[in-house]
């Protein structure tokens, strides 16, 4: 018999039997690359069950389910060990896995922050890859073929080229893009000025006790969080701002506001996101985000056609044969390519409630914020809850918070529930670290951990404090110009129809767990 015939034959399931019922001493747990301490690259919390010496079966854990038509995920049968990482992240750090009774009620519940794609220690996860559909647009000369790019995008991009975590790679991202053949290439750190514009004018509002907005105030822009929200806080909904996130304001005015200064039909530009982010797949996906074609009566046309991680990226640059390293620097072009150090800080954890406060203190007062709300250092770093209150005259003090990591966000929301807040306005982000520790990013380390994290984290604050001039999103002449010139001011009824948007009740697809086990913070995320 041919070993091909052999290889046919012997099912996963088969070849566990087989192992179970032998003595083979060799498989242990050390076996199972990627699992022990030494070869992860980690240097915080790892599953027990890879710091102890068994057979392979004992190590069979399980392993998440991914629905076939996920936006965001995929797994690769042929490499899933069973090892149960996926679930351990998905249980334990983002609390959706475990957290809703089975059977599943209605559908497979995920909220596509993509977890367990960094924490999976054979690459069986993996975000679903897009990048053909961008080859085959960039291919098409009938096409105008448009990208932006996240702010946490230029701190990662680097690792996958060989270089340091951390790596400010901005100027190279923005070459490489160019020499892809992207007819324009945008900076979503403008709309992250845009969004603070829109969500700072909302939260003034707030305070002021617009009928129907309740305080605090929820951030919108984690696609992740914003699932989380709909499936187990519904109740909650009122709260989130109703400001999109800087992707989709981007892609909604890259197909109105830059189709008409081109003078390009909307239905010939695509438009790509690159994000360190898997859900922003499934974001872009949502219903409701198609507001430049309602605008102009095509509602087929969506704000964000496609979107890659980081990680997608880096194979299409390789795919080309393009040395990232070797690039010199390019700008982003205008229109919509000016950004503000409060704008490349929205990939942090903290980052964009210290935006918020900036602007909203602008947005008061009329007066720039002083020093002190410049490096608003309470809501910087990684502990995985953070608190923080501001004098704002005229208004008095606020109080804010901070959670990254979907386990933490619990905590906020029950106090929020219960109607203890002692807060006007709280930022969630879903993965530990902020966008910076997003499901697309690069997998420099397995699990991930806080020495990556934070060094990208500090090369954002260097880029805020050292690199970018304008440390404020009102200085941002574009965004000046668009509102001159199109908008007209925050919150205007053109700006409702393009950046802000609606929520839906997911609470009913799942049910949900009254009693979730509560599990000690993992050392190597603090979230």
């Amino acid at each position: 018999m041919s070993t091909r015939s052999v290889e046919t034959k012997m099912s996963r399931r088969n070849f566990f039997k087989l192992i179970g019922g032998t003595g083979l001493g060799g498989i242990t747990a050390a076996t199972i690359a990627g699992c022990s301490r030494e070869t992860a690259g980690g240097t915080g919390w790892i599953p027990k069950q890879y710091q102890v010496a068994s057979t392979w079966p004992a190590q069979v854990r399980g392993r998440i389910s991914i629905d076939p038509e996920n936006p965001s995920i995929v797994r690769d049968d042929r490499k899933c060990i069973l090892c149960g990482q996926c679930l351990e992240v998905c249980e334990r750090i983002q609390s959706v896995y475990g957290c809703y009774e089975l059977p599943v009620k209605k559908e497979i519940v995920c909220v596509n922050c993509g977890q367990c794609t960094l924490w999976c220690p054979s690459g069986a996860i993996t975000e679903r890859d897009d990048t053909d559909r961008v080859i085959a647009a960039l291919d098409n000369d009938e096409l105008h073929v448009v990208v932006q790019t996240a702010p946490a995008t230029r701190v990662a991009l680097g690792e996958e080229f060989g270089m340091s975590p951390g790596s400010i790679v901005e100027g190279k991202q923005v070459a490489a893009l160019k020499k892809l053949g992207f007819d324009a290439v945008f900076d979503t750190n403008y709309t992250a000025d845009l969004t603070i514009m829109e969500e700072g004018t909302e939260l003034v509002k707030r305070i002021e006790g617009k009928p129907g907005h309740p305080l605090p105030q929820f951030t919108s822009c984690s696609p992740g969080w914003v699932k989380f929200c709909e499936y187990y806080y519904s109740d909650l909904i009122p709260n989130l701002s109703t400001a999109k996130s800087p992707q989709q304001m981007l892609g909604a005015l890259a197909k109105t506001y830059y189709a008409k200064h081109k003078r390009i039909q909307p239905e010939k530009i695509v438009s790509v996101a690159i994000m360190p982010c898997t859900a922003k797949k499934f974001e872009c996906q949502r219903p409701e985000m198609n507001a430049a074609g309602r605008l102009q009566g095509k509602p087929d046309i969506r704000d964000v056609d496609i979107v890659l991680t980081t990680r997608e990226l880096a194979r299409l640059i390789k795919r080309k044969g393009i040395d990232l390293t070797k690039l010199a620097d390019a700008p982003y072009d205008r229109i919509m390519g000016e950004g503000t150090g409060a704008g490349v800080i929205f990939g942090a954890t903290g980052g964009v409630m210290e935006a918020a406060i900036r602007g909203a203190y602008y947005l008061i007062t009329h007066e720039n914020p002083p020093e002190t709300l410049l490096n608003l250092t309470p809501v910087r770093g990684l502990a995985g809850i953070k608190e923080a209150t501001v004098t704002i005259p005229g208004v008095g003090p606020i109080s804010v918070a901070i959670c990254h990591g979907l386990k933490n966000a619990r905590l906020v929301l029950d106090e929020v529930r219960e109607g203890k807040s002692r807060w006007q306005f709280i930022e969630f982000m879903s993965c530990p670290g902020g966008c910076i520790g997003g499901g697309g990013q690069p997998r420099t380390s397995l699990p991930p951990s806080n020495e990556v994290r934070q060094a990208r984290i500090a090369s954002l604050y260097h880029l805020d404090g050292k690199v970018y001039k304008k440390r404020l999103s009102y200085q941002n002449q574009e965004v000046q110009s668009l509102y001159h010139n199109y908008l007209d001011h925050p919150m205007s009824e053109l700006a409702e129809k393009l950046l802000h948007t609606h929520y839906t009740d997911r609470s009913k697809q799942l049910t949900v767990k009254r009693k979730v086990a509560k599990f000690p913070l993992g050392g190597n995320t603090n979230a």
